[in-house]
This record gives structure tokens, C-alpha cells and sequence, in this order.
């Protein structure tokens, strides 16, 4: 892959050359090339290629219904590399499965509870966003996921953009039945909390899915900046700073 240079910028097919423009890096080039499909898919020599291939398409259906579970949160938030970073962290999930044999690998075997930690905007991580202590917990029998929250000085635990003047934080749990391609999802959000020193109230974000599930539990706690104009909120800079993170994860019995 090279960086095109030049006033000129290309963009299609010419002497077996491709030119096309990425988001993050600009128009760039590379050559085509490759083996042929069949082959990959009937030679034996590529039998490790094709079972990668099926884990690493696992991987990305996962990530994908995460993500459609997610999306009234994930809508607000600004990273166009969260995907291909989610589909990464999936493919540990899968590798880590000690039952099956490699091609077969699956999210389910695996380990799910890898997932906790992620972030899902790198522009603007939880983990240096807010500094208020929290306490994420997933109570399987009952089907409530709750991040509680205790009382905290905004001005002080949390760290905002400038120009915020209020935010918001936004919880989500998500029951995820990764066999089928189906979910159960709940989310749940303060109101718009003022941006000062006031000493905020104990809050508890509860969300309720199906009771006694089988299926991996996803926990996911955020925030989102806002600013006030004349009464009314406006999201700040299209969600670039706001922030949303796995907190929890509960694998499934």
C-alpha cells in the first residue's frame, strides 16, 4: 500500500494498480494481485487459510450484532475504526475456545468476558472521561444489569470538552443470543446534568432483560456532552468526545 502524491489524486483501476481514498489516511494505491478463489477454496494446501476465513467471518457477524444491539448508544459516538477493532477483540473471543477444533471455533465456546473493557469510541475513552467510582453489576437469575453510581461532583469526576455545558450518562445492557443472530437489549440515561460543582445524587442505571438467560450478558456505561443554548441541548461536535465502554461481561451458563 503506498500514499498518493501529486495535485492529481486517482481513484478506480489502471495497469493493475488500485487507487482509492481511506477515511483515516487519504488516497492511497496498491497493487492487485492475489491467489485465485478456487483455489483458497478447494486446494488443501490452504486449509489453514479457509478455516481463519470461518473464524474470522464469525467473528465479524458477532461484532455486528453487538453493534445493531448497541446502536441507540453507538449512533452518538464518532470512531470509524471501531468495527475492524471489535471484529479484532471477536477473533480473541473465538481463539479462545478449548472445545472445538480450528475452523470450528465459535463466540460461544469461547470467552466473551475477554470483551469487558472495550471501548467503543478510542477519541474519547471512558476510562479518562469519567472518574466517578462506579459499581457495574449483572444479576443473571433476576435479568438486571445496573451500573450504580454514587454521589459526585461533575466539574470534578468528569472530564468534558470545551464548550459542554451539560452531559449525560447513558447505560445499556444487552442479552446476546450469537447462535440464532437475535437480541434483547434495555437502555437506560440520566437526564442533562450540569457541567459544575454541585454535588450530584446517588443514580441508579438499570436495565432489564430476559430472566435466568443462557445467552452472554453485555453491560456498557457512557457518557455524552452536550451544550445548552437558549434552553435547548445540542450534541456536542456529532458524539466525537463521547464516550461508551463495556463495563461487564457475563459469558452465559
Amino acid at each position: 500500500m503506498a500514499r498518493q502524491k501529486g495535485v492529481i489524486k486517482l481513484q478506480g483501476q489502471m495497469g493493475g494498480v488500485s487507487f482509492y481514498k481511506s477515511q483515516q489516511d487519504g488516497f492511497l494505491a496498491r497493487e492487485k494481485g492475489g491467489v485465485d478463489a478456487e483455489r483458497i477454496k478447494n486446494d488443501p494446501s490452504f486449509e489453514r487459510t479457509r478455516e481463519n476465513g470461518a473464524e474470522f467471518g464469525r467473528a465479524g457477524a458477532a461484532g455486528k450484532l453487538l453493534r445493531t444491539a448497541l446502536r441507540a448508544l453507538l449512533i452518538n459516538i464518532a470512531d470509524s475504526r471501531m468495527t475492524s477493532r471489535l471484529t479484532r477483540e471477536m477473533v480473541k473471543v473465538i481463539q479462545a475456545d478449548a472445545t472445538n477444533t480450528r475452523g470450528q471455533r465459535n463466540v460461544i465456546d469461547g470467552e466473551t468476558e475477554l470483551l469487558k473493557g472495550f471501548e467503543f469510541n478510542l477519541d474519547g475513552k471512558l476510562e479518562s472521561t469519567f472518574f466517578a467510582q462506579f459499581t457495574p453489576t449483572i444479576d443473571r437469575a433476576a435479568g438486571n444489569l445496573t451500573v450504580d453510581v454514587p454521589a459526585y461532583i461533575p466539574g470534578n469526576m468528569i472530564g468534558a470538552p470545551q464548550g459542554a455545558t451539560h452531559v449525560k450518562l447513558i447505560s445499556a445492557g444487552a442479552e446476546i443470543d450469537f447462535e440464532a443472530g437475535a437480541y434483547v437489549v434495555a437502555n437506560s440515561s440520566t437526564p442533562e446534568i450540569v457541567l459544575g460543582p454541585q454535588n450530584e445524587a446517588p443514580v441508579s442505571l438499570a436495565n432489564a432483560v430476559t430472566p435466568a438467560s443462557t445467552h452472554p450478558l453485555f453491560l456498557a456505561l457512557g457518557v455524552e456532552f452536550y451544550q445548552q443554548v437558549n434552553g435547548v441541548f445540542y450534541p456536542l461536535k456529532n458524539g466525537f468526545y463521547n464516550a461508551l465502554a463495556l463495563v461487564k461481561v457475563d459469558g452465559g451458563v
